[in-house]
């Protein structure tokens, strides 16, 4: 596995907000500081209306590789283009941008006529 990847964020438009990974936990081996689970976050806005997704990454990590990163060395940019490297960024931006979609027109609504 290479361990070193550019970050890409999907570009913004006059219609909505940008969509942006981010990192919220890590785990990693003790014997060799290898990362073996990302946890992260995407979000994306429309206004006011907003939508997130969160998931885990599994990577299997080669402390012998030239492109190793010790975990103390690791930058929260680098780890997002990891990240992204895995996920199918159009369906994740699909998602939600549905999310968004039901948000602005519900198609079911919740309440009582009293």
């Amino acid at each position: 596995m290479t361990l070193l990847r550019s970050t890409t964020l999907l570009p913004q438009t006059a219609k909505s907000g940008y969509q942006m990974i981010t990192i919220a936990n890590l785990e990693r081996n003790t014997a060799d500081d290898g990362v073996i689970v990302c946890h992260w976050r995407a979000n994306k806005a429309d206004g006011d209306y907003t939508a997130s997704s969160y998931g885990t990454v599994s990577f299997t990590p080669d402390p012998t590789s030239p492109d190793f990163t010790p975990f103390a060395d690791l930058t929260e940019a680098q780890v997002v283009g990891w990240v992204e490297a895995e996920l199918d960024m159009v369906s994740l931006e699909a998602n939600l941008d549905a999310q968004i979609e039901s948000q602005k027109n519900p198609v079911t609504v919740a309440g009582t006529p009293w």
